[in-house]
Order: C-alpha cells, then sequence, then structure tokens
C-alpha cells in the first residue's frame, strides 16, 4: 500500500495517465448506478456491510477523481464541463445523505481514509466497465507490506511518560536471565502456497456473520461439564455453562472471545481459565469502574494466587503476583515494563473498547498482545476477549477483537484461521463459503450465551457487589472525612472512659467496652440526624454517592448496550441528575421517576420505559419508585447508592423481579471500596439474613436488631480502636 504522503501524488498521476473516457460521461453513470444501490441498502435504517462500504468508499475516491478530471480537461467546453460538476454534485449529495443515516461512513469520505486492496479491485473493475482506458499503474493492485515484529510496543511520543514501578524493577533483578524457550522451532515450517492466497477474504469473512447464520448461535461447541466440579475452591460453586468453557481451556484451547450476557460470569471464568492454563501471569485490562472487582474475582475464584491493581504511576505495586490488572486509562504509561514482564496470557475486559483500530487505546492493546503472543511458550498464550457487545456499529467491529485475539493480521486472516478455509475447499465465489467461513471464525473461539438460554443455571433474583476504586479528589476527600469522623469517635469513647462512663455498665471489660463503644455511636447518631454543617455519616455517604455517579452511570451504559433496558435507582436527585446528564451525552434515551412528579406524569415515565423500544434507562428514586410500579421491560437494576435499610432495596429490585418476569434479575450494587460504603452493605445483607430467618424460616445467624446508621458508627468506632490499640481494660 503507497503511503498517505504519496496518495495525493498518485492520484494526479493516475488521472493525468489514464486515457480520457470514449465518451466523457462515460464514469458518471456507473457511479450513479452504484451510489443508488448504496443509497437503497442504507435506506432501512441498517448499517451498511463490508462490501456496501466499499462501495461507498470508492465511489467517494472516484467521485473526487472525476472532478479533478473534469475540472483539467482543456478539451471539455465550460458548459460541458459545468454538466459534469452537476451530476458529480448529485452522486455527492447522495452520499453525504447516506452518511448522515449511517454517521460511521464520515470517516470513509475523507481524502486520507487508505483503500484496500479490495477497494483497489473495485475501483480498476469499475473503470473498465465504464470504458476508460487505465495506464499501467492503474492495472496494479498494492497490498500492504508485511508488518514487521515489534518487541517494542511504546510510541516515539510516550516514551517519555513510562514508568517502571520499584516492585518491578526488584522482580527483574531477582530474575535477569529468562530460560530459553526451544518450542518456537517446531513452528518454523516453510510457507506453501494455499489456494485462498490470492483472495481477499477479510470483506467475506464479515459478510459471512451478516448472511450465513442460518439461524444459528454464534457460539462454538463446548465440551461437557465435568460430572464433579474440580476448578472451583471450597464454598464456590461453578454453574454449568462456566464449567464447559472453563473445561474448553484444560483440552487446550487458548483464544475466546467470550461474548456471554452480563450476570453470567465472564470474570470468574477467565480467573479460572487462566488457572487451567497456568497462564501465569496474567495481565488484565480492564476497565476503571470494574478493577476492583476484577481483585476480588481472583481472590474468591483462585484464592491461591495473588492479584494486584495498578493506580496512576504503579504505587503499591506488586510485581510479583500472579495476575496484574490495569485500567485503560492508565495503560499508556506502562507501556514498556508491561510488554517485557513475561504474561502468559491477557484478558481484555468489554473488549468492544478497542474496536476502533485507529484509537490509541485500541493500538496499546494489540501491542500488548503482539508482544505477549512473542513472548509467550509456543507463541500460544492465554488470549480472551471478554464483552457482552462484540457489534456496536456493524460487523467490522469485529476486526480489532479478531486481531486481538491471532485470528486476522492486518488485512487478512492467521495460519490457523486459513487451515480451517482451506479445509471447506470453498471460495468466496461460492454461495456455500458464507455458513462454512462463519463456523470456521466461531469455532476460533466465540463463546456466547444468553441469561435465557441459561436459566435453569442461575437464581431467578441475584445481586451481585461491584467494588470500585474512589480515586479521584473527591474520593480522597471521602477517606479523609472518614478518617475524621473515625478520630472524633476515638477521642469521644476515651473522654467517656476517662470518665469513668464504662464502670457503670454490667459484665467484664469486653462488655464494658461494647455498651460504651454503642453510647459514644448513638450520641454520634442523635448529633448528627440535627445537625446543619459538618461532616457526619449522612453527608459521608451522600458525598460517597456522588462520587460514584460516573462509575455507576458508565456500568448502567455498558448494560443498556449489552442486554437492553436498565432500571439506575439511586437516593438522591444530584445523583440522579448526573445519571440523566452521562446518558444523554452517550445518546443513550432514559426516563425519569421521582418523588415530585403527578401520578399521571410518572405512569407516562412507566408506559415508555416499558414499551418504547428506543429507551434505555430509567433513573428512578429509591424512595419514589420503591412501591407499586412495574418495570418488568428490564432484568437489570443498578443500585448506585445503597438504602438505609434492607426492606428499600428488596423493594426496588421488585420492580424487575416480578410475576410476568422472563428473565433471572441481577441487580448490580456499586460499592465503594475501602470506605464506609463496603461495611453498609454488609449490614444490609445481615438484614436481609434476619428477615429470612424471620419470615421464610431460613437457618441464618441473627443479626443485629439496631438501624444500619447504628451498625456503621459501631463498626467505624470498633475498627478505629483496634488499630489505635485502645483495649477493653
Amino acid at each position: 500500500m503507497p503511503r498517505s504522503g504519496d496518495r495525493n501524488t498518485q492520484t494526479q498521476r493516475r488521472t493525468s495517465g489514464r486515457s480520457r473516457h470514449a465518451n466523457n460521461d462515460g464514469l458518471i453513470p456507473v457511479l450513479a448506478r452504484k451510489v443508488r444501490e448504496v443509497e437503497a441498502k442504507a435506506a432501512d435504517g441498517k448499517k451498511l456491510g463490508p462490501t456496501n462500504r466499499t462501495k461507498f468508499q470508492v465511489i467517494a475516491l472516484l467521485m473526487r477523481e472525476e472532478r479533478a478530471r473534469a475540472k483539467a480537461d482543456t478539451a471539455l467546453t465550460d458548459a460541458a464541463r459545468a454538466e459534469q460538476l452537476k451530476r458529480l454534485d448529485g452522486i455527492a449529495t447522495i452520499l453525504a445523505k447516506t452518511a448522515a443515516r449511517d454517521t460511521s461512513l464520515i470517516a470513509l469520505l475523507e481524502s486520507s481514509s487508505a483503500p484496500s486492496s479490495m477497494a483497489q479491485k473495485m475501483r480498476r473493475d469499475w473503470l473498465v466497465e465504464s470504458g476508460t482506458e487505465l495506464s499501467p499503474d492503474d492495472l496494479i493492485i498494492t497490498t500492504e507490506a508485511p508488518k514487521v515484529k515489534q518487541e517494542i510496543v511504546v510510541p516515539p511520543e510516550l516514551a517519555e511518560r513510562q514508568v517502571v514501578p520499584q516492585s518491578v524493577r526488584a522482580r527483574v533483578l531477582s530474575n535477569p536471565f529468562l530460560p530459553p524457550d526451544f518450542s518456537r522451532a517446531e513452528l518454523q515450517a516453510p510457507s506453501r502456497r494455499r489456494r485462498l492466497d490470492s483472495w481477499e477474504l477479510l470483506g467475506p469473512l464479515f459478510k459471512s456473520f451478516e448472511t450465513g447464520s442460518g439461524g444459528q448461535a454464534a457460539s462454538m461447541e463446548l465440551p461437557p461439564a465435568p460430572a464433579i466440579d474440580r476448578y472451583s475452591p471450597r464454598g464456590m460453586e461453578l454453574m454449568k455453562h462456566q464449567a464447559r468453557m472453563v473445561e474448553s481451556v484444560r483440552l487446550g484451547h487458548r483464544s475466546f472471545l467470550l461474548a456471554d450476557e452480563p450476570g453470567l460470569g465472564k470474570t470468574a471464568q477467565s480467573v479460572l481459565a487462566a488457572s487451567v492454563a497456568g497462564a501465569y501471569p496474567l495481565l488484565a485490562v480492564v476497565p476503571n469502574v470494574v478493577k476492583m472487582n476484577w481483585a476480588r474475582e481472583v481472590e474468591l475464584w483462585t484464592p491461591q494466587r495473588r492479584a494486584t491493581v495498578i493506580h496512576g504511576d504503579g504505587q503499591g505495586l506488586d510485581a510479583f503476583a500472579d495476575v496484574v490488572i490495569v485500567n485503560y486509562e492508565v495503560l499508556d504509561r506502562h507501556l514498556s515494563w508491561l510488554s517485557r514482564l513475561g504474561f502468559k496470557g491477557m484478558v481484555v475486559d468489554e473488549a468492544h473498547f478497542i474496536k476502533n483500530l485507529h484509537s490509541q487505546r485500541s493500538k496499546y492493546v494489540l501491542g500488548l498482545a503482539d508482544a505477549i503472543r512473542h513472548s509467550a511458550p509456543a507463541g500460544n498464550p492465554l488470549l480472551m476477549a471478554l464483552t457482552g457487545t462484540p457489534l456496536i456499529n456493524d460487523i467490522d467491529d469485529f476486526r480489532a477483537i479478531w486481531q486481538f485475539l491471532g485470528w486476522i493480521d492486518g488485512a487478512k486472516p492467521t495460519a490457523p484461521l486459513m487451515e480451517k478455509l482451506e479445509e471447506t475447499e470453498l471460495t468466496p465465489a461460492d454461495s456455500a463459503f458464507y455458513p462454512e467461513a462463519r463456523r470456521a471464525v466461531i469455532d476460533m473461539g466465540i463463546v456466547r450465551r444468553r441469561k435465557i438460554d441459561v436459566a435453569a443455571d442461575l437464581p431467578s433474583r441475584r445481586v451481585v457487589d461491584l467494588p470500585v476504586e474512589l480515586d479521584d479528589e473527591l474520593g480522597r476527600s471521602i477517606r479523609e472525612a472518614e478518617r475524621e469522623l473515625a478520630a472524633r469517635l476515638v477521642a469521644r469513647y476515651r473522654r467517656a472512659f476517662a470518665a469513668g462512663v464504662a464502670d457503670s455498665f454490667d459484665g467484664d471489660a469486653d462488655a464494658h467496652r461494647e455498651h460504651l463503644i454503642r453510647m459514644v455511636a448513638h450520641a454520634e447518631l442523635e448529633e448528627s440526624k440535627g445537625a446543619k454543617t459538618g461532616e457526619n455519616v449522612f453527608t459521608m455517604v451522600r458525598k460517597i454517592g456522588q462520587a460514584k455517579a460516573g462509575l455507576a452511570s458508565d456500568y448502567a451504559a455498558q448494560l443498556a448496550r449489552s442486554v437492553g433496558k436498565v432500571v439506575f435507582f439511586a437516593k438522591h436527585i444530584d445523583v440522579m441528575d448526573a445519571a440523566e446528564d452521562a446518558f444523554a451525552a452517550l445518546d443513550l434515551r432514559s426516563i425519569s421517576i421521582r418523588g415530585d412528579q403527578s401520578a399521571l406524569a410518572r405512569q407516562k415515565e412507566i408506559d415508555a420505559f416499558n414499551n418504547d423500544p428506543n429507551v434505555a434507562v430509567a433513573v428512578c428514586s429509591l424512595t419514589a419508585a420503591g412501591v407499586g410500579l412495574n418495570l418488568q421491560a428490564a432484568s437489570n437494576v443498578v443500585l448506585a447508592e445503597l438504602s438505609w435499610t434492607a426492606a428499600e432495596q428488596t423493594q426496588a429490585i421488585d420492580r424487575v423481579h416480578r410475576i410476568g418476569q422472563e428473565e433471572p434479575v441481577t441487580a448490580w450494587r456499586i460499592i465503594a471500596a475501602q470506605t464506609i460504603d463496603s461495611k453498609i452493605a454488609e449490614l444490609i445483607d445481615a438484614k436481609q439474613g434476619l428477615a429470612a430467618r424471620a419470615l421464610d424460616g431460613s437457618d441464618v445467624e441473627p443479626g443485629s436488631a439496631d438501624s444500619v446508621q447504628l451498625d456503621a458508627l459501631i463498626g467505624l468506632l470498633s475498627d478505629a480502636l483496634d488499630r489505635v490499640g485502645v483495649s477493653a481494660s
């Protein structure tokens, strides 16, 4: 492929070197017919497929060339030139209208958009069809030169920003020499000419997912789940659909596009896949909102392994850990050492984040994957792309994910996929090629299950905690306020203890301490209820809700794009406002249910959510929308803020979990890690246990009968006393 900088020169050379049409209007009728074909395909509102996108690009390319030729042709009269330019303007207008329907086409209108080999062939064929005499340059189809594998994945502009955490230096020094890997020697077989080598295959492969399904789901055949679950640690249990995927890893499969719907445990499957494959150290690249949850899942499912999370420049990083977790936003400054650490596996969570091959994020991820493939034993690391929405705009969204997984390399399939395509004994000229090609790609490792498909494995209602890290300025102020509140409680306790208040209680020293802690916490709670200023448990929880609003909205948006309608619950109006603004910025329509609405206005919002397919999210007040509403058009709930009562949480979830709900309901509870939010979540769960024991006869430990607020303050003071070493006597 010629360099982009040479394209204008080449276009001029082609325009001048190409003979004029035998009939000056020869090319314009061809372009007019082709643009009408593309316009018709886009008229139904669907995104154009790969073939029509290529047509669109070639029409734009030839239209620019023809316009330049008409303007420069001295043999044309002014009237003839004006007529040709007018007809070309008509074609340009149709292109613009089509791009307005499908905005992903706009980039193809740019003169800097490089034509693929398929586009070059199409251009040549249309010129021949128009009767144009072609120059030798126009007969040559150029292709991209083979890429040179680069061990360094750091772009020059990022070199100065690279950081190397101290623990990474320590790890390198502890093992400066890696053992030689001879497994690659047997891979260096001489390449042979294949039947499909001369075919452009990526376009047909993408097209096969548009036309070749035959009603079959895009999911590879997985082995049966083992009769005995030997993968899960004590106290944990895999669901059948999860066990089948992990079993395929045990049997040797090493690359997956895991496209299960949210709520089916993709993270747990990935963690256990790494364990079964021995793919340590493992790199997990994830969105910021789930990085703490990833660390927790590693601890739950593989307790014998250590996970470390990269924050900022890597402060506190444990480079000797088995799993390194990094979010997309800080990836750029850690590329250098991540590319050389010797990872044996890589997981990309919410992999649709890398769909744009030209984005920096995508380039960083693909560069790291390349480096890991190059350094892993036998060049066969565990590679997993997790996303419930692998396709956002069109089939071409597959391209970056397939490249990450090593199924394609630039403009062609890699050897493993090519072998599967060769086995079909078909070519893209055969209609039977498309379903067979689709099956070949699926067998490379696409796994897709929906909730409704595995409903028998799932409980009808689940609450899933999603811990998030508040690492911005507001998060730091919240942790500081919590420390100040704890210090105030400790000081209050010490004053009461020094005054001999504890001696008035019955029992031993431990009982005295417990009674005094309760008394101090109760006094703090009563003062907080009437306080107009200053920090207290109520203001802290409100700040936590504000700090979580952006992360909770991001996650709700991901769910909405993955599985459809979502109900978003919050306690405070400012959190609801922030969420609605975030959804609007992401072009997601939402409705709002608040306490100040009339009954008529509220019902109108409910009806829109349940009946209008374009409404994606219901933003609801925990108190105003917690009872009497039916929102069962959704099966996913996001609890952005925690309630003070277990009953309020249950009632909120029951707006979705109702008679007539056909899918299992998942409530995603967003919890601020390392704050009082985590304690409140534990207390709410304990209150749920109390209700289950009293009403359902469940055999669970009875919890405290105190309010969640009081129990939270008791826990905060008890932990603070333990940290400062205040004893019971």
